[in-house]
């Protein structure tokens, strides 16, 4: 392990600011449904004042990056907040061997814009390029890339501080345990301050959309999809309320003439347009019909022969509703290996309309194998259903969420599948055991490494109160 042995005059002069700012700060994340109180938020810009702001403060610590975290996973009461967003620089970048280096406060979208110069591209990320790297990271996030796994399979190593200060090297095969720990483990272990990721070729892709029943899917996929390196993207929309007919979408690679000619999305573009459609899935009594019958036929009619770079660039704002005040869109996410898909489904659907959840699409994305993460939500291939719904935000609308939210967590397990974790946090500690079997292993490296549980979030103090 490698120590910082001294201070830089701005970090010692942070710690001086730090010391007498007495007043706290409400942090809250993207759902609005999460305020916390802390006791302040810090906001490092080099890998010293993150180190010297963990080794002055005993705790609680928690670390935000883009806030889309949707269930107190970067904020503890009373607590700081290491708010990384201004760490966010380049620190090396290798085109001819497709490596780069950024500091965890980096954007995707940042990342984007330094390689795509290069024709290059991200290898894996979520759909949004306006979450931080970090953040991703300590998600072990994924997109709807085929004969990829999650994000760990694609970084080469990251730098750590842990609890003492320390700063570590962590790799696939130096400090292992640490690298495996660290990435999808929401701020368990250490703080990272950077990382190193694997490149893919920026290459033209053509759109390939086509409607099917469910029960066709799974052969569909495994036919077309599954295996075949030409395609690139891969998602299938699954129609409420029926969630009996499925539009797959794919993006493959092409040498057709291009049909939108910006490398990325510009980003003035406006997603008025995103925002009433699904205002109109939500609220209008017709409004899910006219999107399967209507509007998503209009919306995938015509060639599309785009980059890959410009497909990996939307941004969450095009989820973003006018007002959360009273209501809020929020995602929950399921996984399940590939032969349970249709069992699933049908638990699933029995229970949205139980509860008569407004469920505005369920997005069933690909996944392969997680090489080895303590909480991998892959523990083989995988489809990952992802929900995205519309609650209320009063305190009877939010527990009628948790009812459900447990009850298709059920299901999962029924098919030995799991849950994803940057949601609300609403599983009993029997379900998240169940789901995530490895996380004793994962506490375990955290009481070695972090003995006084400086690092700590809402979601740490669920499942490990130790």
């Amino acid at each position: 392990m490698v120590k910082l042995k001294t201070y830089s005059l701005v970090a010692v002069l942070l710690l001086f600011s730090w010391g007498v700012s007495q007043a706290t700060e409400t942090v809250n994340d993207v759902s609005r449904l999460n305020p916390v109180v802390m006791q302040r938020v810090i906001v490092p810009r080099t890998t010293d004042e993150v180190v010297a702001a963990v080794r002055t403060h005993a705790g609680p610590i928690a670390i935000g990056g883009g806030r889309y975290s949707m269930g107190g996973q970067t904020a503890e009461a009373q607590g700081i907040q290491l708010d990384m967003r201004q760490l966010n620089q380049l620190v090396a970048f290798d085109p001819a061997h497709k490596e780069i280096t950024v500091q965890a406060g980096m954007t995707w979208r940042s990342v984007q814009e330094l390689i795509d110069p290069y024709d290059l591209s991200v290898s894996v990320m979520q759909t949004y390029n306006n979450f931080t790297v970090g953040g991703s990271l300590s998600v072990n996030a994924h997109g709807r890339y085929v004969s990829s796994g999650p994000l760990v399979s694609t970084v080469k190593r990251i730098h750590l501080v842990l609890a003492d200060g320390t700063l570590v090297e962590a790799s696939p095969t130096e400090h292992e345990d640490l690298f495996y720990g660290a990435l999808g483990g929401y701020g368990s272990l250490g703080v990272i301050v950077d990382a190193t990721l694997a490149l893919a070729d920026n290459v033209k892709v053509e759109r390939q959309s086509v409607v099917m029943p469910l029960k066709d899917y799974s052969a569909y996929f495994a036919n077309h999809i599954k295996g075949h390196p030409e395609v690139v993207f891969h998602n299938a929309d699954l129609y409420p309320n029926d969630f009996d007919e499925v539009r797959a979408t794919s993006y493959v690679r092409t040498d057709k003439p291009l049909t939108d000619q910006d490398r990325l999305i510009p980003l003035d573009r406006s997603y008025a347009k995103q925002r009433w459609i699904f205002r109109l899935i939500s609220d209008w009594p017709a409004g899910k019909f006219l999107r399967q019958h209507l509007i998503d036929p209009w919306i995938f009619s015509g060639s599309c022969v785009e980059w890959r770079n410009h497909e990996a660039s939307y941004r969450a704002e095009e989820l973003e509703p006018v007002s959360r005040e009273q209501s809020t869109y929020v995602l929950e996410e399921y996984f399940v290996p590939m032969d349970r898909l249709g069992s699933f489904v049908e638990r699933m659907r029995a229970v949205l309309k139980h509860y008569q959840v407004n469920a505005i699409n369920v997005s069933i994305r690909p996944a392969e194998r997680d090489p080895g993460t303590y909480l991998a939500w892959a523990k083989t291939d995988v489809f990952a259903l992802v929900l995205y719904y519309k609650q209320g935000t009063t305190a009877p609308e939010r527990q009628h969420v948790g009812v459900w939210t447990r009850a298709l967590i059920d299901a999962s397990l029924a098919e030995q599948g799991s849950y994803y974790l940057p949601y609300q946090v609403w599983a009993t500690p029997e379900q998240f055991y169940a789901a995530y079997p490895s996380a004793h292993k994962l506490f375990a490296l955290k009481r070695a490494v972090d003995p006084t549980h400086k690092f700590r979030n809402r979601l740490l103090d669920t499942y490990d109160p130790d």
